[in-house]
């Protein structure tokens, strides 16, 4: 009896003991990719300057000047707060090469312009003494189809239904006009710490995947690869090229509808450590 409990205790400790060597041997994701990453700040924003080209529009009783008293000031400690970041490379929402607007912004002009290119990205550039900003928007491919088959790419969307009701658009509108409402009211880091959320960027995001999926034959799927989601690919692919090291500390000044693929884009990369808006410290 006392020889079996003796072979039995072996065998349980053998088997711990190949276990925990297995264990200790086992590798994980980190002994294959580096630990240090570029940290990338993606201010999801409002246009400062209202230039009414996204389907919706801020009516005009909730529009703010961020050259006037309040505003003015919060706009100084949003500058503030994103400097508590510390970037080395500034990326803004546009096709062609801004650094000689830059170049002129920082002798003295273009400070009456309320957009947040000039107001978030220059201001912070010209303060934090940076030589350049970068631009990475990017066209779509769909405008590359059009312009080399432009019937085929027509007949690849032919079946959606641009008029059709969409109950959850119209909720969505309701939720942007009350939030719209707020802008005024709360300071704007705290206004744009709620916009750049993962609800928020998710909430947006998903407004893209009601109505026009529902079309037969892939269409309303087609539409939204070659179109939203590819030009959001392309900006990431952009900023990838920009992109020197894990040293680099890069804020991202966009539009808030492209915040929840760049999220996703930059989680999922083995290159970038995405840094959430809201987790610098006040």
């Amino acid at each position: 009896m006392k020889t079996s409990t003796c072979l039995f205790l072996v065998l349980v400790l053998g088997q711990l003991t190949i276990a925990q060597t297995s264990s200790a041997t086992e590798k994980t994701k980190a002994d294959f990719f580096p630990n240090e990453k570029a940290k990338v700040l993606v201010l999801g924003t409002f246009h400062f300057n209202f230039p009414g080209l996204d389907e919706h529009r801020t009516s005009d009783e909730s529009k703010i000047d961020v050259l006037k008293e309040p505003k003015k000031s919060e706009v100084t400690d949003l500058i503030a707060y994103i400097k508590k970041f510390n970037p080395n490379k500034i990326v803004i929402e546009a096709k062609t090469d801004w650094n000689n607007r830059y170049q002129l912004y920082r002798k003295g002009a273009y400070r009456d312009k309320r957009g947040e290119r000039y107001q978030v990205a220059m201001r912070l550039a010209h303060e934090l003494d940076l030589d350049s900003i970068y631009s990475a928007d990017a066209p779509t491919l769909e405008s590359e189809l059009l312009e080399k088959d432009s019937v085929l790419t027509r007949s690849l969307t032919a079946n959606i239904d641009w008029k059709a009701s969409d109950p959850y658009l119209e909720k969505a509108f309701e939720w942007f006009d009350y939030r719209d409402a707020q802008m005024k009211e709360k300071h704007l880091l705290t206004f744009l710490k709620e916009m750049n959320t993962r609800e928020a960027h998710n909430t947006n995001f998903g407004l893209y995947l009601t109505r026009q999926m529902a079309t037969k034959d892939y269409d309303g799927a087609d539409n939204f690869s070659i179109w939203w989601y590819n030009r959001n690919v392309r900006i990431f692919s952009k900023i990838l090229q920009l992109t020197d090291g894990p040293e680099d500390r890069i804020l991202i000044v966009f539009g808030n509808g492209h915040a929840a693929i760049l999220r996703q884009l930059f989680e999922a990369s083995p290159q970038y450590e995405f840094i959430e808006f809201d987790s610098l410290e006040d």
